[in-house]
């Protein structure tokens, strides 16, 4: 989309033509692209199509705010989704009355950072992508390298928020040095001075981060959706949180860590299988997850737990264990068999196979359902038989 069609898309003089977009049942297929032509020209056509196949897929992080916001497909993959930001905004609302947004995008974040009460200056670089955050946003936008706004604009006591871009000219990328603005920037950014939060991916290293900042890694829905760094005030120094819809538990990057011992002490049908989520594992915190329910390592090194209670948490997965059989494709297929199980799910740590490909070997047939841990313990690989719980 060139700059020209942005803002005629972003005009009253487009929205008959996206309410008719909006109305066709498939907005990607031919029959609709000829019925849009025959009202504006095929660009204009194409732009609104596109805007209503963007904006069904948007629902899922946006709900019914969705409906009215102008999107691009790079934009909508690194916008924030609305319950995070929401949770974001908050929390900067609580020690600044108002924020840069530095790499705006789209303006997710920005509208999160308003509806928190924030008074925000947006920043973004690319024209296509300002014109249509100013129109999610109501307000301008100022286009432009973020480096050289934040100059002007860092007065004292103003927040600052900042989502580098993380695409290279080969797609998605979670490496620091691909940031833009670069990972310079950002470590200043951190600095401490003021409130600052930067969003980063799930993958970000532990090693890059600086030992000053606060990191969560925020978990949304069952995916890890990102790493935030928090800085100055309200910002504890060294603090590690896994985020989970909402839920924190925390740690220390000081602390030495908690290590649970390791047990293959199953007993089928008493015994449990805790499997952190993903937020928990990526801001390595297992092991203080394991004392908070009191459960160990299932084997050194992996990030399952197992306990002889039932614990509800938000952090894990729970599964009751019934059945524990020995890691043998044989077996396996055998049970499946006299099992009737035509649903599996696979899941493992610390095992080499593809379970895609492992399932297809055992041959599910029938009208059971089950599913198989697959896993190390101290005596060896072992297939566990679970059922959630939770």
């Amino acid at each position: 989309m060139d700059l020209a069609t942005a803002r005629w898309l972003t005009s009253p003089d487009a929205a008959a033509a996206l309410a008719a977009a909006t109305a066709e049942p498939d907005p990607g297929s031919l029959a609709a692209a000829t019925r849009l032509r025959a009202l504006v020209d095929p660009d204009q056509a194409a732009a609104v199509l596109n805007q209503a196949a963007l904006r069904r897929r948007a629902s899922a992080k946006f709900g019914t705010r969705a409906g009215s916001l102008f999107l691009t497909p790079d934009a909508l993959e690194q916008a924030t989704r609305a319950p995070v930001a929401a949770r974001r905004a908050a929390r900067l609302a609580r020690v600044t009355d108002a924020v840069v947004d530095l790499g705006c995008g789209i303006g997710a974040d920005a509208l999160a950072l308003a509806d928190a009460g924030l008074d925000v200056i947006a920043v973004e670089r690319d024209p296509v992508t300002a014109e249509l955050a100013a129109a999610n946003l109501g307000r301008p936008v100022l286009v432009g390298d973020a480096e050289e706004h934040w100059l002007a604009l860092a007065s004292d006591g103003v927040g600052v928020f900042a989502d580098p871009a993380r695409r290279t000219v080969s797609g998605r990328t979670w490496r620091v040095e691909d940031l833009s603005p670069p990972w310079s920037f950002v470590e200043a950014l951190l600095a401490g001075d003021r409130p600052a939060c930067v969003k980063l991916g799930p993958g970000v290293p532990h090693a890059i981060v600086p030992a000053h900042v606060e990191a969560e890694w925020v978990s949304d829905g069952g995916t890890v959706v990102e790493c935030a760094l928090w800085a100055g005030p309200g910002a504890t120094p060294g603090r590690r949180v896994a985020v989970v819809d909402g839920a924190e538990l925390a740690g220390s990057s000081r602390l030495v860590a908690h290590t649970p011992g390791t047990s293959s002490a199953f007993t089928p049908g008493a015994s449990y299988l805790y499997e952190p989520d993903g937020a928990v594992v990526r801001a390595g915190l297992v092991d203080e997850f394991a004392r908070l329910v009191r459960a160990e390592r299932i084997a050194d090194g992996i990030a399952y737990l197992v306990a002889d209670w039932y614990m509800p948490t938000p952090f894990a997965r729970v599964f009751r264990i019934l059945e524990v059989l020995p890691y043998d494709e044989k077996t396996l297929r055998a049970w499946v068999r006299e099992q009737g199980v035509g649903t599996l799910e696979i899941k493992k740590r610390g095992i080499d196979v593809d379970p895609a490909e492992l399932r297809r070997r055992l041959k599910p047939k029938g009208r059971a359902s089950a599913t198989l841990v697959l896993t190390p313990t101290p005596e060896g690989a072992r297939a566990l038989v679970c059922a959630r719980v939770d």
